[in-house]
């Protein structure tokens, strides 16, 4: 009996319990599901619970792809749950000022809900500084932290540069998704903290491929389709973009949502139907898109408060689909991109250099199929088996101890 108890307690997986705010509400949402995606990779080796905001129209329990998910309420009034979605919690509160009096409320209620099921944990692993890793730095509870780009770059004054640099400070370890993010992870906790990891999301790359692609499905003829996906936000750079349009012979089609959309449709106005503002696409829906455009361009700038991007996974997920890119240089995106090896860089806000390389490209097709056999092995390095190995073992270290 008791050799029983003891091999049973050998093969209880650890009970490992991940925290984020950006997270899919349900099956088919366009919310990025990176944080699912590791999390499900991670089921081998630990039973894996998820815990993250709820959000009008989201199930308080369920279970994705193997993950259990908890959802927990932030405001006495369900509908007005609107800090995190859609989108992420700093662009949402720029898109509308009155969101902030939502903060301390989603502090609050991460602290409590934390209080009451971390007992039936042994490590925790937080995606993002703001606010998983604060929360969490006021508990004994091991865990990890994770730097994801504006969490680390931005709002680095006061009161809330203070609690950020406590709790990497706190932390058993510390993973930023880019080398550029390690550099600013050490610098704002004054190189007192072990050497963080540098450990990216991934990408499936068994969902994307040319396999998907669909003749016409832009209904654009026999012209070229230049591809932007992401969030209409300022870190993003699509302003930039659209300019950089007036002088190539292709449409634009700009696949995402946010706070400046309709300044951005202003501004392409002059351009007659050139540029197609299509909204958010599912995950399912946009493996097709990638497949069926042309070229990815991702015109990403710094910020006016800072906020960069820290890798940038629809370039990885473009790769996959065997898509040739062009990205600026910001933040992590250079990690990714070598210049004329699998991809082509910009600086920042160059609208010439955009324009001259997108035409480039889309004019020399032995170019193009140089950049995607090279994008291809990239984006298998980045494939989310390989990551959640990394993440597994990083972990497994920490318990160790």
């Amino acid at each position: 009996m008791r050799d029983n108890e003891q091999k049973g307690k050998i093969q209880r997986k650890k009970k490992l319990l991940v925290t984020a705010s950006t997270f899919p509400r349900w099956e088919g949402d366009t919310e990025p599901r990176f944080v699912l995606d590791l999390s499900s990779h991670m089921t081998d080796e630990f039973d894996v619970t998820v815990l993250v905001p709820a959000s009008p129209g989201a199930k308080d329990t369920e279970v994705m792809d193997g993950v259990k998910v908890i959802r927990y309420h932030y405001f006495p009034i369900h509908k007005w749950e609107t800090l995190c979605y859609p989108g992420a919690i700093v662009p949402r509160i720029k898109e509308k000022k009155v969101r902030i009096l939502l903060v301390p409320f989603l502090f609050i209620s991460l602290y409590f809900k934390l209080w009451r099921i971390l007992p039936e944990y042994d490590i925790v692993h937080a995606h993002w500084l703001i606010p998983q890793g604060i929360v969490q730095s006021f508990f004994k509870k091991p865990y990890i932290v994770t730097g994801h780009g504006g969490d680390v770059t931005s709002l680095n004054k006061g009161i809330i540069k203070k609690l950020k640099v406590r709790c990497l400070k706190k932390a058993s370890h510390v993973t930023v998704v880019s080398n550029y993010l390690k550099e600013r992870v050490e610098e704002l906790a004054s190189h007192e903290i072990e050497e963080p990891s540098v450990i990216s999301m991934g990408v499936d790359t068994s969902k994307f491929g040319k396999q998907y692609r669909v003749e016409n499905y832009f209904n654009q003829g026999d012209k070229k389709v230049v591809l932007f996906v992401g969030r209409l936000a300022e870190k993003k750079g699509v302003a930039y973009l659209i300019e950089a349009m007036k002088s190539v012979d292709a449409i634009l089609v700009i696949v995402g949502d946010g706070p400046l959309h309709d300044k951005l449709v202003e501004q392409a106005k002059e351009q007659g139907d050139k540029i197609h503002f299509v909204g958010s696409k599912t995950h399912e829906e946009l493996k097709t898109i990638y497949a069926s455009a042309d070229i990815f361009v991702a015109p990403s700038i710094t910020a006016k408060d800072g906020d960069q991007e820290g890798l940038g996974l629809v370039m990885l997920e473009a790769m996959a689909s065997g898509l040739p890119v062009v990205a600026s240089r910001s933040g992590g995106i250079g990690e990714v991109i070598q210049n004329k090896i699998n991809g082509l860089l910009c600086d920042e806000k160059n609208i010439t250099q955009f324009t001259e390389n997108i035409n480039f490209i889309l004019n020399n097709s032995k170019f193009q199929q140089q950049l995607i056999a090279n994008e291809l092995a990239t984006a298998s390095r980045y494939d989310y088996g390989t990551q959640a190995k990394f993440y597994t073992e990083t972990i497994n270290n920490i318990y160790r101890r």
